[in-house]
């Protein structure tokens, strides 16, 4: 005789809503708490201006000798600094505010996916800095140098801050979006949208949608269109061995539970 379908193990765990409402103003808190801390240490050291040198180090090593970045606006000064200061203490706090959305998720998802969430929320935040670091130790060098490349000897290259700081804004956006194309070719697997059978037939059209897309969000030089077409087309191709990995360990157990053979 088959024994009996096992419980839901999330039977009794429901609270009621006031209670979630409360626990989401807590984490948001503890959150807002960490990037307000971490932005205070900024602020003392190395300070907003050195952070700003720090991110303008790129293109400042590839101008005229003598020659420095701008602000035609009277308070871009005070303000660029500190928008790229709250930006660095999200970034580095953000393993914090993660770790604040997974505690108040968690709770409510079945063991089989905790397995998936868990893993792909700390992936992707890893991928997306990773990103970030291609772009900003290598992409820039070489966009930078291309551009002045080009310039006439007539013209003396002095940046606007704010322009440069919504350049610098842009590509880490893209090429930490870009990163991810793993997790979203897992997700689409796992949540069988896609099959990896057709993701492997989709290969070429996303070589040529690769390409396309590094053309329009990057300046218009060949290498640093190669430097996020290709990153893009090496990481689906990682998405698909894993998507592979994660599906078979993270399938929900069968409707049922065991059954147990007949004496």
């Amino acid at each position: 005789m088959s024994q009996p379908d096992k419980e839901d193990e999330l039977a009794g765990t429901e609270q009621p809503f006031v209670a979630h409402l409360v626990e989401l103003r807590d984490r948001l808190i503890k959150s807002v708490i960490a990037v307000g801390l971490v932005a205070a240490v900024l602020a003392v050291w190395p300070g907003p201006g050195a952070l700003y040198d720090l991110l303008a180090a790129p293109l400042v090593a590839h101008l005229p000798k003598g020659a420095t970045l701008i602000a035609t606006s009277v308070i871009s000064p005070f303000l660029v600094p500190l928008k790229i200061l709250l930006m660095a203490a999200f970034l580095i706090a953000l393993p914090v505010v993660l770790w604040q959305v997974w505690s108040f998720v968690a709770p409510g998802l079945y063991s089989h996916e905790k397995k998936l969430v868990l893993p792909l929320v700390v992936s992707s935040t890893f991928l997306f800095f990773i990103g970030v670091a291609f772009c900003y130790w290598f992409v820039f060098g070489q966009v930078f140098s291309f551009i002045q490349s080009f310039a006439p000897k007539s013209i003396t290259a002095a940046p606007d801050i704010e322009a440069y700081l919504s350049f610098v804004l842009t590509m880490f956006l893209a090429f930490g979006l870009a990163f991810e194309v793993p997790i979203v070719v897992i997700v689409l697997a796992r949540m069988g949208i896609v099959s990896v059978e057709k993701l492997k037939e989709f290969r070429g059209y996303f070589i040529v949608l690769a390409f396309i897309i590094a053309a329009v969000v990057t300046p218009p030089d060949v290498v640093s269109q190669l430097a996020l077409a290709i990153p893009m087309i090496l990481l689906y191709e990682l998405g698909i061995w894993a998507a592979q990995i994660f599906i078979r360990h993270t399938q929900a157990p069968a409707e049922g539970g065991d059954a147990a053979t007949d004496a």
